[in-house]
């Protein structure tokens, strides 16, 4: 499966941004990872294909929103509220089959390319 990762870019604190990723193939959950500068890579969201159930970080809850388009194998992160922290490489990643460590980046086979995105204040 490959993923095709789109969107990021710059805003300012206080906008919103939207990240998508598209899968190849048929997937059983997608995450969002992201690294900012300097950091490890951190788990921000993840979507299991089937019911649509959804997890997010503690730091994003309430501001960032994951969704898939069952249709177009596509999955987004509307991301609202955003404050310099965000500032990041964003990662897709999907797994054929649903895990409950879900924020584990060593449970995902597959990855897009990063996207970046840039909150300034």
């Amino acid at each position: 499966v490959q993923l095709q990762a789109s969107g990021g870019g710059l805003a300012q604190a206080g906008g919103s941004l939207r990240v998508s990723c598209t899968a190849s193939g048929r997937i059983g959950v997608m995450a969002w990872f992201r690294q900012a500068r300097g950091k490890e890579r951190a788990f921000v969201a993840a979507i299991r294909w089937g019911d649509g159930n959804t997890h997010y970080a503690d730091s994003v809850r309430g501001r960032f929103t994951i969704s898939r388009d069952s249709a177009k194998l596509t999955v987004n992160l509307q991301m609202n509220s955003l404050k310099p922290e965000d500032t990041a490489v964003y990662y897709c990643a999907a797994r054929p089959v649903y895990n409950v460590q879900y924020w584990n980046s060593e449970q995902y086979n597959f990855w897009g390319q990063g996207t970046q995105v840039t909150v300034s204040s």
